[in-house]
């Protein structure tokens, strides 16, 4: 039988980390998202959300995957590498643009796992139109029957809140949040059916830069101090409201001379080549930021953070050092 991948069912942002009656809640991982399917003949296809092929580009997921999946099967879940305890977005960046030797030394140095989330075929039988917790039985059957170890993971799934409400303080290794999923519900490819919880934190960083102009603040570029005392770039907020833009403003001072980031080119977004028009402000100033838990290995935030406000009560000591996450520099 011929079949081909559907697309991934999406997620839908809600502001409640409560788990909802009827639902199963998943953590969130911080990796990219990937179908991944053996056919009869031992095709193994590697997709991304968008479409894109990765079969070439994860080598170890092929080679488990032609290794240990039992024909006709589609999995649905997410590509993660773990360096150092915590999950390490950036270590799969350079995956889609390498050679194909390239991308075996990536995988030899940093190994990716798969951590399955769904079960969308199983041989003869299309299991979309199965609901939720049917297609979890299967999964977890599959693990079963086939002995499957790394690089495949099985992503933990509760009905239960508490233990919900425990994940989300796995932040510390990169966890992003919480995936509510209705129990009863089929499989909607392309849809946003799904809820996803990103989890937030209030915390501070230096107001170092900002795209846009000094008298109307676009966005703000964010720095924290290393422990040597230099300013590093910690990430940019989201696009300001008018009302902050206008608070903001009235308190930014221009650069007198040297600037700790004179020189530096920024990225317009997360792996984006193209470089941001900033201007570069004195540093005096700190901001509270809603940021989530999404770094990259050396501290640096993965998404733009909200802004929340000015904090004229901190001095630029007072926020947390640059690498620390968003722990606090004292106490």
């Amino acid at each position: 039988m011929v079949w081909t991948l559907p697309e991934p069912m999406l997620a839908e942002a809600v502001n409640n980390p409560a788990l909802p009656l009827g639902f199963a809640a998943e953590p969130k991982w911080d990796g990219y998202r990937a179908l991944v399917a053996r056919h009869a003949d031992g095709h193994i296809v590697i997709r991304s959300r968008r479409g894109t092929l990765m079969t070439t580009a994860f080598p170890e997921i092929t080679a488990a995957a032609s290794a240990s999946l039992p024909a006709d099967v589609a999995l649905d879940g997410e590509l993660i590498v773990w360096e150092e305890g915590r999950l390490a977005f950036e270590r799969l960046q350079g995956r889609l643009n390498r050679t194909a030797a390239g991308a075996a030394a990536l995988a030899a140095q940093w190994p990716a796992h798969f951590v399955a989330f769904d079960l969308l075929r199983h041989g003869a039988t299309d299991l979309t139109s199965r609901p939720y917790a049917e297609r979890r039985a299967a999964l977890e059957q599959l693990f079963a029957d086939c002995d499957l170890g790394p690089p495949w993971a099985l992503c933990p799934s509760t009905t239960d809140p508490q233990v919900a409400a425990e994940w989300l303080s796995w932040s510390a290794v990169g966890m992003e949040g919480l995936t509510f999923k209705r129990l009863t519900q089929r499989y909607l490819p392309g849809e946003r059916r799904w809820q996803k919880y990103r989890s937030r934190a209030s915390t501070e960083a230096i107001v170092g830069a900002v795209s846009g102009s000094l008298s109307g603040p676009t966005t703000v570029l964010l720095g924290r101090f290393d422990a040597a005392g230099r300013l590093q770039y910690v990430g940019r907020s989201t696009v300001l409201a008018q009302k902050s833009s206008r608070t903001l403003a009235e308190q930014l001072t221009r650069t007198a001379g040297e600037h700790p980031w004179t020189g530096w080119s920024f990225s317009a977004g997360w792996g984006s080549k193209r470089s941001l028009v900033v201007e570069l402000v004195e540093p005096l100033l700190v901001a509270e930021v809603a940021a989530d838990v999404s770094l990259d290995s050396s501290g640096r935030w993965r998404h733009p953070v909200r802004w929340l406000r000015v904090r004229s009560d901190l001095a630029t000591g007072d926020a947390p050092l640059f690498g620390s996450g968003n722990r606090p520099a004292t106490g």
